[in-house]
């Protein structure tokens, strides 16, 4: 096995030491329905004597991703119910996905579009598709931002990136463009001069959506990637997905926030883990994510407070599902609870 590249395969996660050799063949089950790439980035970072170790829980495929709920679906957050034309994602009146690529450094096991993505997914936009797609966007003087989303559009190369970026800043409309992706934490080595020259190229404001979910993630290396965005005028916000046995508890999701903004990154959306099919061991209930999220106000800087996001099933969008602080009372006041969850009357009898 080559260490410089990432891992794909049962027999390289056994090579590895990340998955014991009398496991092999479920895993081999596993990889042949649902892609597998572990960088060598996070594969250093995996304790091998730990078989709930959060990082590899996020990486190493499980056989119970081969358990499907009725819940479960294809699609759970309704791309295509909302896809236009190909590549197009357009659920928000004034902005648009653009899905130009379905490959990425890394298939987390808990992911959203694991039916989309990977070496038999919908692959890369071929040249035609994406004039359509660039043709829709230019047709909608709605859409102010373009979000590049996949798969990881980082994967890309800086000329390929580039030429993109230039098409978008023919567009006077749009004045955003945000990339959502994993590389500056799994391949932190990619976020060099060209790749942030390219990001820039459009003119446009732009911002980066880091998609991390346990403060192990923001190694030197990843925070260095992220020092070098931010320098460079590229603001970063973040994205994480609540996961049981990953980060569903307080003093990880207070290490995790944190880390962010040590980081010189906006904590921005903590999910819901979405009805993905095989993914319900990563599920905890809306009830116990509330309980966590509200016991972060209050114990840790309001910089570090992300808003807890359900993703609507069926493509309604999202939904903040944070814990309720306030309630009406009989009399036509409130009641509101603070952090440690003591009610207190709003407004204040005189």
């Amino acid at each position: 096995m080559n260490a410089s590249r990432p891992i794909r395969s049962a027999a390289e996660l056994v090579e590895a030491g990340l998955v014991p050799s009398e496991r092999v063949g479920d895993i081999e089950r596993v990889a042949e329905r649902y892609a597998v790439a572990v960088t060598p980035a996070m594969a250093a970072l995996i304790d091998r004597s730990d078989p709930s170790d959060p990082i590899g829980r996020q990486f190493v495929p499980d056989p119970a991703e081969l358990t499907t709920l009725p819940e479960e679906r294809d699609d759970p957050i309704g791309d295509l119910a909302h896809s236009p034309v190909e590549g197009i994602v357009h659920r928000y009146p004034d902005r648009v996905l653009l899905k130009a690529v379905h490959v990425c450094p890394v298939y987390c096991r808990f992911c959203f579009r694991r039916e989309m993505v990977g070496p038999q997914g919908l692959g890369t936009l071929a040249s035609d598709a994406m004039d359509r797609a660039v043709a829709y966007i230019a047709a909608h003087p709605e859409v102010w931002e373009v979000i590049l989303t996949g798969g990881d559009p980082l994967v890309l190369s800086p000329r390929r990136l580039s030429e993109l970026m230039e098409r978008l800043a023919a567009i006077d409309h749009v004045k955003i463009v945000r990339f959502h992706t994993r590389v500056p934490v799994v391949e932190p080595d990619r976020i060099d001069e060209a790749l942030i020259g390219a990001l820039k190229a459009s003119g446009k404001t732009t911002y980066v959506a880091l998609h991390a979910n346990h403060p192990r993630e923001l190694t030197e290396a990843a925070r260095a990637a992220c020092a070098r965005l931010v320098d460079a005028g590229v603001v970063m916000i973040s994205q994480s997905v609540l996961l049981k046995g990953v980060n569903d508890d307080p003093d990880t999701l207070t290490a995790l926030m944190r880390a962010f903004v040590e980081t010189r990154v906006k904590p921005y959306y903590l999910h819901h883990p979405d009805l993905a099919p095989g993914t319900s061991h990563f599920r905890l209930s809306i009830e116990e994510g509330q309980r966590l999220v509200a016991g972060l106000r209050g114990r840790i800087s309001g910089l570090c407070q992300p808003t807890y996001i359900l993703d609507i099933p069926g493509g309604y969008g999202k939904a903040a599902i944070g814990a309720n602080t306030l309630r009406e009372t009989a009399d036509g006041c409130y009641a509101v609870s603070d952090f440690r969850g003591e009610e207190h009357r709003y407004p204040p009898d005189a």
